[in-house]
């Protein structure tokens, strides 16, 4: 991605979380980015949201424990009753 693109790109997200229509994270390590959370509304009927999340290939092998967060985050701490986050292998 150009740094013109992740500009927009950023921008957008916040924006959206200004205007509540979707939340992005950024994933921080020792004061390091290593990837980021995005929560926005589903398209799928009956779901909530759709969750995504990344880490970057140096930081893989800190992914399920981000993904095992997050779910606990959204169960604990969201209104959500389903939420479509795609499982790990």
């Amino acid at each position: 991605m150009t740094l013109e693109r992740n500009h927009e790109d950023l921008a957008g997200h916040v924006d959206d979380f200004a205007a509540r229509r979707g939340f992005t994270y950024t994933v921080q390590s020792d004061g390091e980015t290593i990837g980021c959370v995005y929560i926005y509304p589903s398209e799928t009927a009956g779901v909530d949201v759709n969750v995504r999340s990344w880490v970057r290939a140096s930081h893989a092998e800190k992914d399920a424990a981000l993904y095992a967060a997050v779910n606990e985050w959204l169960n604990e701490a969201w209104p959500f009753s389903l939420v479509e986050y795609a499982a790990r292998s």
